[in-house]
Order: structure tokens, then sequence, then C-alpha cells
């Protein structure tokens, strides 16, 4: 039967006692979690062939140290905000989850607590998904989660090490490396900030000389830095971080033959001003560069000075600031020939010079470097100019540095040549005669990834104790595919000396060699944790496949990730290794994709006490804490609607309170009215409900009606766009607020009963993204018996949007005098008529003549101007 107007106010009015309901999430959220907990597939997307647009939004995966934090929270509510909306709107959504579970914390709690890793993990992993659970993000569980530390995940880190060896983009060499004391192990480079350890931010990182296993990120360095040009959808920022990181330098290497010492290989410098070159006025050599080694042997003053040096160096890199140490330096005494113009340089030792940056030797040039000019003022050294700008030079002060419009002098044919001209042909004619050539450096080194740590991926090489056929005694050998996995022995002793634990278990580290059969040792470093990290998403599209780290037509399908979310803090880290990774699946013909992600979206932090949250800072906010007294929806909501996303958000616990009161609010007014709502037939609701249904609208009810509308478009736009969750929530606030102030409308009878029901079933759609137990719970409530979840998004009509009235500013003389409400479609002669008819206007207008009378258009509206005198 139909619901007249008279029924829903007196159900209405019968619903009274509705008002005294207590919105309860803590028997509201578990009773819907644990229907949900029943759905494995609830979540799970459709499969790659289903035809269906697809959407793979992805969080980036966390560590499980067994509690999250607000921190968590909000990274992933922004991204199941987004995947709920992108579900209701008819994607194909890839939502997955897992756990990043190998590395260093595992090991050193293992060590404070004397519990296996493997124990203190898994127990961690299961802590978190209850909180996981319990915040009600829509993840896969069932089809997608991983934990790196299980072997059939880390079985295809050992696998794709296997291809990098095979590819010779895995190899092993002798290297100084960062050493952190308290981490026991190797860092990358990349793991070092400001001199120190990345995970301890105030223990200084020391140099060692160690056998490592490199991966040759190297390879791709020019690819890694050129893609950043086409990757509009990652943050500038983070491009930048990355450019700055690789750091390729375009230049030449120049050879200078040592004088008078015939069986002296040339030194070799590497510079990106070749053009100066007939500046250079002495050569500067870093305190271990191979040449001073050898003549150390035999001048112990040059020794002395360069063991100081070494030792500076040294100190300098382990407080962070190697840029800025006070430059001095040492005569060696020896000579070199410059071969452009045949001057003899003197060769010095500077401290300033490192021997891993370029080829460790630089030929300076006073005149035009900073640096260099520094070092010749401090000892006298000639300071001599080629370039001067393609003007007057009068007064030019040096050192001059500039290239455009600036020409060459004293620089023999060269003379006069503009200067970037003058670069190329002079590394030709380097190249022509044989003492030099164009080249390119970077500061991107390779990836060393041994880690002397147990609770990591074991590296699937071994040693031939006797040797055989093309591998000498103790020399490296690959394992087949067929011994995958090695796997990490379970119960241990860790210690953090002498070495990695895994060298301290016989059982493993004694093997026989896969081609002779003979004796041989197992490689006993682990594999970096950020190799688990570097690939893990595609394997959540395939997690369960035990032939291959996943199937590439699905991969394909998924990739790239729609939309990726994570901190700032992995832009070098996590995100260049990932891009890397990508590029070698790739040229394995794994997948067909070079960039991981289309679009990637860096939030804010959240700052408690005016610092980042943190356990050593001891100012966490324990979600549990929040759920517990405000129930998972005010917490999740609140980490979205605090700040736009990409801000820092200053936690205040009064804020999640003020959500639930909120929440409360609509949790009264759909009780109020959800009993008359089940009244209305099925099928006059929501979008079906067409403008001419709505023809004979009272005021009170095409008013409500606008503003659901606009409150559609408006958070729809926010979706597809800037991400503003905040003024969403907020936009849905504002509607709520109208329609309790329409109540008497409502209850009266003079809100159409269709009217409400498109009000109620709306706004409970549109909370889905950001309340999902309550929207589920106001979705029962309202007589539905479907999910809310697979409900379609609702569509803004632009009709019932338009404003029926709109606001024109009127000025006289350019100062505003009024501001008339008019019919939206009024046309410009009654827009005018009523700006005259306005009583401040006219008072405006008194004893003036009227010069222009304009209706002017613009972007934001309508806007009158009078022009009188």
């Amino acid at each position: 039967m139909k619901t007249t107007k008279a029924a829903v106010a007196a159900d209405g009015s019968g619903a009274e006692k509705n008002e005294a309901l207590r919105y309860n999430p803590a028997e509201i959220e578990p009773r819907w979690q644990a229907l949900w907990d029943a759905q494995p597939d609830l979540y799970a997307a459709e499969p790659h062939t289903s035809g269906k647009p697809k959407f793979y939004c992805l969080e980036m995966l966390p560590y499980p140290s067994g509690q999250l934090h607000m921190g968590h929270v909000r990274n992933y509510a922004i991204g199941d905000a987004l995947a709920r909306f992108m579900r209701m709107r008819g994607y194909n959504v890839l939502h997955p989850m897992g756990w990043d579970a190998f590395g260093l914390p595992a090991e050193n709690a293992a060590l404070k607590n004397n519990t296996p890793p493997r124990e203190w993990t898994l127990k961690n992993i299961e802590q978190m998904k209850v909180q996981m659970r319990r915040i009600g993000y829509s993840y896969d569980w069932a089809g997608t989660e991983i934990a790196t530390c299980l072997p059939d995940y880390y079985r295809w880190n050992q696998w794709f090490f296997l291809k990098m060896v095979e590819r010779g983009l895995a190899y092993r060499r002798s290297s100084k490396v960062n050493w952190c004391p308290q981490c026991a192990t190797v860092l990358a480079n990349e793991q070092v900030v400001g001199g120190c350890c990345w995970r301890h931010e105030d223990q200084i990182v020391e140099q060692r000389e160690l056998e490592q296993w490199f991966l040759r990120i190297t390879k791709y360095a020019d690819e890694l830095l050129d893609g950043l040009d086409v990757m509009p959808g990652w943050p500038e920022k983070v491009r930048t971080m990355q450019r700055n990181w690789i750091g390729r330098s375009e230049g030449a290497e120049v050879s200078f033959h040592v004088t008078a010492m015939a069986n002296t290989a040339p030194i070799k410098v590497f510079t990106t001003r070749i053009d100066t070159i007939f500046g250079a006025t002495s050569i500067q050599l870093a305190p271990e560069h191979a040449l001073v080694k050898e003549w150390v042997k035999t001048d112990a003053k040059l020794a002395s000075a360069v063991e100081a040096m070494i030792a500076e160096q040294k100190a300098a890199r382990e407080t962070g600031d190697i840029g800025n140490i006070e430059k001095h330096g040492v005569a060696t005494g020896k000579t070199a020939v410059n071969p452009f113009n045949g001057e003899t340089l003197p060769i010095w030792v500077a401290n300033y010079i490192l021997a891993d940056y370029g080829t460790g030797a630089i030929m300076s040039v006073p005149a035009h470097d900073e640096r260099d000019f520094e070092f010749a003022t401090k000892y006298g050294l000639a300071v001599k100019r080629v370039v001067a700008p393609n003007v007057d030079t009068e007064g030019l002060a040096l050192p001059y540095g500039e290239e455009d419009d600036a020409v060459l002098i004293d620089s023999g044919e060269w003379t006069g040549e503009a200067v970037l001209e003058a670069q190329e042909k002079m590394a030709r004619f380097a190249e022509e005669h044989g003492f030099g050539k164009k080249t390119t450096t970077y500061r991107l080194k390779d990836w060393g990834v041994s880690r002397q740590r147990y609770w990591g991926t074991p590296i699937p090489m071994v040693y031939c104790t006797n040797g055989h056929e093309g591998v000498k005694a103790g020399g490296v050998v690959a394992l087949p595919e067929s011994a995958l996995p090695v796997l990490l022995p379970e119960q241990i002793e860790i210690t953090q000396e002498g070495g990695s634990p895994l060298g301290k278990v016989p059982e493993f580290v004694n093997t026989t060699c896969p081609v002779c059969g003979g004796p041989a040792r197992r490689e006993t470093d682990t594999m970096d944790t950020f190799v688990d990290s570097s690939w893990y998403f595609y394997r959540y599209t395939d997690a369960r496949n035990s032939s291959a780290p996943f199937d590439s037509e699905k991969a394909n399908y998924w990739f790239p990730i729609d939309q990726y979310i994570g901190g700032v803090e992995h832009a070098i880290l996590h995100l260049i290794y990932s891009r890397f990774w990508t590029k070698v699946m790739r040229d394995l013909g794994l997948i067909a994709n070079s960039e991981p992600a289309e679009r990637l979206f860096t939030q804010g932090m959240v700052i408690k006490d005016g610092a980042k949250m943190s356990k050593s800072k001891g100012n966490v906010v324990s979600p549990d804490l929040m759920i517990e007294k405000y129930g998972a929806d005010a917490t999740r909501m609140y980490a979205l609607f605090a700040a736009p996303p990409d801000r820092d958000l200053e936690w205040q616990e009064e804020g999640v309170a003020g959500i639930s009161r909120f929440l409360a609010r609509m949790y009264r007014l759909v009780g109020k009215y959800s009993p008359a709502v089940r009244y209305i037939e099925k099928g006059v609701r929501g979008d079906e409900i067409s403008p001419e249904q709505f023809a004979g609208q009272t005021v009170a009810g095409a008013a409500l009606l606008r503003t659901l509308h606009q409150t559609i478009a408006k958070i729809t736009e926010d979706f597809n766009g800037r991400w503003h969750f905040n003024t969403c929530i907020a936009a849905i606030m504002i509607l709520v607020n109208e329609v309790y102030a329409a109540e008497a409308a409502m209850d009266s009878g003079e809100v159409d009963p269709a009217t409400i029901a498109e009000l109620l079933r709306t706004l409970t759609l549109l909370l889905v993204p950001f309340a999902p137990f309550l929207a589920a719970e106001l979705w029962k409530d309202l007589g539905e018996t479907s999910d809310v979840f697979q409900q379609p998004w609702p569509v803004a009509d632009a009709e019932l949007a338009r404003e029926s009235e709109i606001e024109i500013p009127v000025q006289v003389n350019g100062k505003l005098a009024n501001v008339i409400k008019l019919a939206a479609d009024a046309d410009e002669a009654a827009i005018k008529a009523a700006s005259l008819a306005d009583e401040k206007v006219a008072a405006r207008l008194a004893g003036k003549t009227i010069v222009k009378h304009l209706v002017i258009h613009k972007a934001s509206g309508k806007l009158v101007n009078l022009v009188v005198k």
C-alpha cells in the first residue's frame, strides 16, 4: 500500500520513543564484524576475466610490531574509503593486505624476550589482524594475505635472486660498507640518514670492508631517472627526491699522466666542465685513491697526513656532514700533465675528495669552482680565469661558474667558443686523441643486499669447498631452482657477535655442491628486508600460486596499481627499489608494465604533543582505546575528518568524541523515521525517483532534495579528485543538520514520504566509505535485506541539485551596496530591475546619475555593477 503523508506523520510521532535510543557501537560493530567474518569472499575481487574495469587500491603493508597506532589507522582509512567508493562505482576492486614480516625488530625482540622471531612475528600478525578487522577495513584476507617470513613467499625472493645471478644483476664483491653497531649488520646507502642508522636515529654508522652481495640497480639508473618525467600521478616531492638520489651527471673523463713515472697508471678525472680544463692549476686525489696507497708506502710524512685525512673523512661520514668538512690537503711532491696544453700540475691529496665518488680524483679549477677557489686561496695555488660572460668582463668576481651566455678565454683553439658548444667539442677532441671520453656518472650505487642477521631470506648460494671445472676452491655456486626454498632454521641461538647467527648452525651451513656433489658451505648472509617489499604487491594478485611468483595474465590485468598510499619516508628506500624490481620482472617477461603504480599518495603524519607518534617518544595513541570509548567508525572517521589527508593531523581525542556524537545523531534520525520508510513501496527510492515525481514538492521537500544532491555531487567530485575527505564528511554533517531542522515539516506531512526515503537511504550510502558499521546497521533498519556495500553509489541529479534562488552582490562604483536574492533563472532585465528596487541600493543612488548598469557573469556567479556620478 502507498504511505500517505498523514501515515508518515503519525508513524513519525509514534516513533518519538526512538529518540531515546542510544547509539552503542560496542554492540553494533562486533555484531556486524562477526557477520562479515563469516563471509570470507565479502571483499574478494572478481576474476581477471570478469570484463569489468579494474581498480587496484593498495596501502603499504605494515611491519608486524604487534600494535597498530593512529598513523596506521589514518593510512588504511584513506585506502579503505577509496576502495569502498570504487566498488560502489562498479569497479572490480583489489584491496589486499599482508605483512612485511622479516627484519631486525623481530630479531632484536627475540634477543630481548627470549622468544623465537617466527613465534614473535606470527603472534603479532594475529594481534594486528584482529585490530584491523575490528576497525572494519575491507581487505580480502582469504584471497590475498601474505607474510613475507613464510617459505611460500620467500622462496620467490630466492627464485628472483637466481634469475638476477643468471643475468649478471646479482654479484658478490668486497666493498666498503655501512655498518650499524646496534643492528650488527650492513646497511644500504639508502638506509643511512644523516650519517645515522635509519632504525636507530642516534646511532652513528661505521665504515667496514666486507664481502657482500649486490644487486646491479645502476644498470637501470637512466630508466629510473627518465621514468620520473612521465609519472604525473606521483607527488613532485617524491620524484625530486629520487632524481637527487640517482644523481646523474653528464661530463667527460680525462686522463692526466703522472710525470716521470712511466709505469704508473694515468690519473682519471671526471669533470662536468671540461671547458675549464685550461684553468686547471692542480690535481687532487682522495686519501684512499689507489695511487696514494702506493705512494704512502715510501713516504712516511705523506702517510701520516693521509691517515689523518682518512680518519677525518670517516668521522665526517658518521656525523653526516661530509659536505661541510673544513677543506685541507697535502702536496705529494709529484706532478701530472694536462693533456690539453702540456702544463705540469702539482698533485695534492685533499680531505674533501671521496674515493667512491666519480673517479676519486679531480682537476682543480679555482677560478670557476667555489670549492676549488677556497682550497687554492688557502694554499696559494694559481687561479687562472678561462671562462667569461659574453659581455664586458670588467670587475668580474671569482669564482665564476656560469655556463649560459659565457665564452672561453685563454683556451687555445677553443678561445671565443660558447661554453656549451665547447664542452661537446673538447670531449670529442679528447676521445679522438685517446686521453678522454664523454661519460656519465651517478650518485646511485648498486644495492647491497647482504645482511649479517638471522631473520631474513636465506641467499640461495653455496661455496664449493674443493672447487670444480670453472669454479675455484671456495668459489660460489648458485643452487638449482629445484632446491628452493632454502628454509630458514626455526630454532637457533641468536647473538650479535661473530657474524651471522646462521653461521653457527652446522646443519644449515654444511651442504653439498649442486654441481660436483662435493662438500660445500651455504651462504649465511640473509637478504635485506627491502627485497621482500620490492615486489609483494605482485604476489597479491595470485597469492596462492605454488608454481610461480604469480600468474602473468593476472598481474597484467591488475597492474599498474591504480592508487598506492603510504608515507613519504619511503621515497628513496622502498619506492626506488620497487621501481627497479618492476623493471627486472618486465625484462624477465613476467609483466608488461614498467612502473609499479599509476598514482602515489603520501599521507601526512599523525602528530601528538608536537611530534610524530612513535613508541620512542611515548606519544602513541592506541586505536583499541579509542574504539573501546567511541567505536571503530568514529575512530577511523576522525582520522579522515581532522585534516586533509596530505596534511599532518594534530591528534585531539575530543575530535573523536565529536564524531561519535554526530554518528549518534544519524542513528537517532534513522531510528525515528525508519519505521515509516519501511512502508514506502519498493522501487520508489533513491536514484529511481525522477525529477517529474518531485515536481510537486513543497518548499521544504525541494530544499532537502537540493542539499542532498549537492552533497552527492560534492563527495563524488572529491573522491575523483583532491580527496578532501574532511570536507566530504562536513557536507554530510551539514545535510544531517538540515534534515534535523526540517523535522517539523517532515512530522507534519509537509515533506513527501518518498523524499524522506530517498534522504535516509542516500545518506546511509554516502556514509559507507567513512563509517561502514553504522551504514550497515542503518541500511538494515531501513528495511533493506541486501548488502549495503554492493549498492551502486548515488548519482547526483543536476536538476534536483539546482538552486531555486541565487544571491547576487550589487556594487555601486565598485563598493558593495547589498546582496539581493532572485530566482536562479531570472533574466538580465529582472536582475537589473531588482537591483534598482532594493532599498539599500536606492539609498546609494539618491541624487546621482547612473552612467552604466552592468550584469557581469563570472565563474563564481553573477554580479551587478552600477557606475554613477
